[in-house]
């Protein structure tokens, strides 16, 4: 056997991968909730079933710059964090990414402060969407899992760092059945990392990264990593295509996942966990002839715009459903699905917002969105209050 199915919980499930994908340094500070993910993999450092140096790092600013210098010695590296953890790390996630090491963190998406709140949304994730970070999003436990082994192949084939997004709470600490492929398995598809040796620190060859850049040159940086995240859509349809050979599994193209779309009048677009209850409200209202359709995105950045206008081309509403907001503006989804389609649909496009802080987020919430997205004349709607 290649793989051990059990019922886990979602944390306990990504630390088992975690040790399966053999990072050489996992550096982490505790935040809810995520911590269970960091405990797990102390105690199997303590136990003896791993052999990753873990170092408990005084905060989420230096648990991040640990895998930063960690990898830009030429090893794997690990480190998880949720909301303002993620928040503390910015300026070293603009490092990272600018200095294209290849580090893969999680984030339990959990919402922001003021107020204090640790349940789940997405606004943590998504206000770091322009440092340079690969960001995929996960619907299940096991999507999670997959996503965490395709992140490290992603990471060490182009050379750019990748945040796999697990709802707080929602995911982390439900317990679902998931299987975990075993190291063998695993290496058939992500082998040990070899690092480039002309972009690595040694002491016997000198060299400095990330190093001063004078106007004549920072545009230029600036746009090829631009120009390689934007590029990096095509690396994930293929590794995800490979993936799929491998493991037996995969998720949609590894950039959007189509659900009950082809005949929709009406199609919702989400991410994350709130996808399995759109899910089965669109498989209620298709037995009362409501024609109903969900387009889950997975790939948040790159942004996949040639692909969402191709599977809403033919719908006459669009309902997009956020777990985060721009304040002042709609939701940031919803803003991306307009900018993606814009001049090239005929469809009406309409920007919802639930969740915030963890509030639950019903059948009947999104049965009303479905009916709201007929009517909604453009203005932002706030589900659930």
């Amino acid at each position: 056997m290649n793989t051990k199915k059990q019922i886990v919980e979602g944390s306990h499930a990504v630390a088992e991968i975690m040790k399966n994908l053999r990072p050489a340094v996992v550096a982490a500070y505790p935040i809810t909730p995520q911590t269970h993910i960091v405990e797990d993999l102390a105690k199997m450092k303590d136990n003896g079933e791993a052999d990753f140096e873990f170092i408990n790092a005084e905060s989420e600013f230096s648990a991040a710059s640990m895998v930063l210098g960690a990898s830009a010695t030429g090893v794997r590296t690990y480190t998880a964090t949720s909301s303002q953890g993620l928040l503390l790390m910015t300026e070293v996630l603009f490092n990272i990414a600018g200095m294209r090491l290849p580090v893969v963190v999680t984030c339990a998406n959990r919402a922001i402060s003021s107020p204090i709140n640790i349940w789940n949304d997405q606004q943590d994730s998504v206000t770091i969407r322009d440092a340079g970070w690969l960001q995929l999003y996960a619907e299940t436990n096991q999507e999670a899992v997959d996503l965490h082994i395709l992140a490290y192949k992603l990471a060490e084939s182009l050379m750019l760092p990748v945040m796999v997004n697990m709802d707080g709470f929602v995911l982390t600490h439900t317990f679902e059945s998931v299987e975990i492929p075993e190291v063998s398995l695993i290496k058939k598809f992500l082998p040990d990392y070899l690092a480039p040796k002309d972009s690595t620190l040694d002491t016997a060859n000198s060299r400095s990264l990330g190093t001063f850049a004078t106007p004549e040159r920072y545009l230029e940086i600036r746009q090829e990593l631009f120009e390689d995240v934007a590029a990096a859509k095509k690396e994930i349809v293929r590794q995800n295509s490979e993936f799929k050979k491998v493991f037996g599994r995969g998720i949609g193209n590894g950039l959007i996942e189509e659900y009950k779309t082809k005949d929709a009048d009406i199609i919702l677009v989400a991410m994350g966990s709130v996808c399995g209850t759109i899910k089965e409200v669109i498989d209620q209202l298709r037995t009362k002839g409501k024609k109903v359709g969900l387009l889950k995105i997975i790939s948040f950045r790159p942004f996949p715009d040639v692909e969402i206008v191709k599977a809403l081309s033919k719908v006459k509403y669009v309902a997009v459903v956020d777990k985060a907001i721009s304040i002042g503006t709609e939701g940031i989804l919803a803003t991306e699905i307009k900018r993606a389609c814009y001049g090239q649909l005929k469809a009406q496009i309409s920007s919802f917002v639930v969740g915030l802080g963890g509030r639950d987020i019903t059948e009947k919430m999104i049965s009303d969105i479905v009916d709201l997205a007929k009517v909604k004349t453009g203005k932002i709607g706030f589900v659930g209050r």
